[in-house]
């Protein structure tokens, strides 16, 4: 390792050691852990230190964050439930199947409007990385107990989908751009790696390692410690087999975390499974399963958090104008909360529903690691693209992070006032429902 390799990873350490001794006291405030790991990594950039940067460091850092993303995909998909849909299905369809194309289509225009030079195509880009969100940054306004139900799972399933549903897309404009390294596949050779070849790898990956592990797991022959490792191994040859390939290893991880639940799901009840009998019931058993990779994914999501204010974000500090500035208020604001609004005309939510859903789709690690896909290519615009991605993803983390603790305190009042008066309340329909299931505290941290 050399010299400044060694200080990087010191300083990383530095960093995480420190942040996890006072974690539970930031998680009451503020400070998030993307707004403290984002801020270091500023520190050790270029703008500060000098240990990590993106020229240098390409491998490292790109590596970094394809396994990030990767493994957060996997977890995802993995823990998407059905009840989620169950009674409040229409907020997370509305917010993907209108909201999200229409999201798409309002950050291309204002791209056009206000950042000048780029290609059609790299207009379309940069409204599809900043269109997926990101529930890690503003965890306290998802996962609170006093939101409704409805909201709570229609955010965090709107977070666990849309990520997945633009990766085709970005693949795609990805290879159409000229000078990319996937250009010379063409959009035809795309299309058939990432709509076909890569969820088959992860349906394959995901689907059997969850059959097997379920049929070993009732047998009695597989350990606690190794029921907690498969996922990391399917999650990890999935993307290997994708990328191996020429696919999309983020398609294929997401493909198979879904199938992996699915298969798990399927299989005995855990009150038959003997290395389980202290598990209350399967969705506990899943939980447990899955917390290993769910904790390595969070680590290495955090960690990108401080590559990228390293690499991307503190350089593009240095190249801050009007129009970039503009991109990202209005990117955060107009672009997320009018395609909001308008997928939920007519669903009988509250005013401040419809506010409180359209603020909070903060962007987060699924955009600034497209962004550092973009930022590494040589396309002629891939220097402005990375700077409006980095300081919009930047600006969305500090907001969101401030913001999500008091907002949620305050619609959570709301909400407990406005269903005391009105029992009937569209918000209340998931609260009806029992059985609800209850997120495990360390999914919370």
């Amino acid at each position: 390792m050399s010299g400044s390799g060694g200080w990087a990873v010191a300083a990383v350490s530095a960093v995480t050691g420190g942040y996890a001794l006072v974690s539970r006291r930031l998680a009451a405030t503020v400070v998030s852990a993307p707004m403290v790991f984002t801020a270091a990594g500023v520190l050790i950039g270029p703008v500060g230190l000098g240990l990590l940067d993106l020229e240098r460091d390409t491998g490292p850092v790109l590596a970094l964050a394809e396994v990030a993303l990767a493994l957060v995909l996997f977890t995802d998909a993995a823990t998407v439930r059905s009840e989620e849909f169950r009674n409040g299905w229409f907020l997370p369809v509305r917010l993907l199947a209108v909201g999200l194309p229409l999201t798409i289509a309002g950050g291309g225009l204002l791209a056009w409007a206000l950042l000048p030079g780029l290609t059609g195509w790299e207009l379309l880009l940069v409204g599809v990385v900043l269109a997926p969100t990101d529930a890690s940054v503003g965890k306290a306004a998802v996962f609170a107990r006093r939101i409704p139900a409805v909201v709570r799972h229609g955010l965090n399933a709107e977070c666990g989908l849309n990520e997945c549903l633009v990766l085709p897309v970005f693949a795609v404009l990805l290879a159409g751009l000229p000078g990319t390294a996937a250009s010379h596949q063409g959009v035809a050779g795309i299309l058939r790696q990432v709509l076909l070849l890569s969820p088959a790898l992860g349906l394959a990956a995901g689907g059997l390692g969850g059959v097997l592990l379920s049929r070993s797991w009732a047998a009695g022959r597989v350990t606690d410690d190794w029921r907690r490792i498969l996922p990391l191994a399917l999650a990890a040859g999935a993307g290997a087999l994708a990328a191996a390939t020429g696919g999309s290893p983020f398609v294929a991880a997401w493909v198979a975390g879904f199938a992996f639940a699915a298969a798990l799901r399927a299989g005995p009840p855990p009150e038959a499974v003997p290395a389980a009998q202290d598990v209350e019931d399967a969705e506990d058993a899943e939980d447990d399963t899955l917390e290993s990779v769910e904790h390595l994914a969070a680590f290495l999501a955090s960690l990108t958090f401080l590559v990228f204010g390293a690499v991307l974000l503190g350089p593009a500090l240095q190249h801050l104008s009007r129009h970039v500035v503009a991109y990202a208020v209005l990117s955060l604001t107009a672009v997320r909360m009018l395609p909001t609004a308008l997928a939920l005309a007519g669903s009988r939510l509250s005013p401040p529903t419809l506010a409180y859903t359209g603020w909070f789709g903060p962007r987060g690690l699924p955009s600034l690691v497209l962004g550092l896909l973009v930022a590494a290519e040589k396309a002629p615009g891939a220097r402005l693209m990375g700077t409006v991605i980095a300081v919009t993803v930047g600006l969305g983390i500090l907001l969101h992070g401030v913001s999500s603790v008091p907002l949620a305190d305050r619609y959570g009042r709301w909400y407990e006032r406005a269903k005391a008066r009105r029992p009937s309340l569209r918000e209340a329909v998931s609260d009806r429902v029992t059985g609800e299931h209850v997120v495990p505290e360390w999914k919370n941290r």
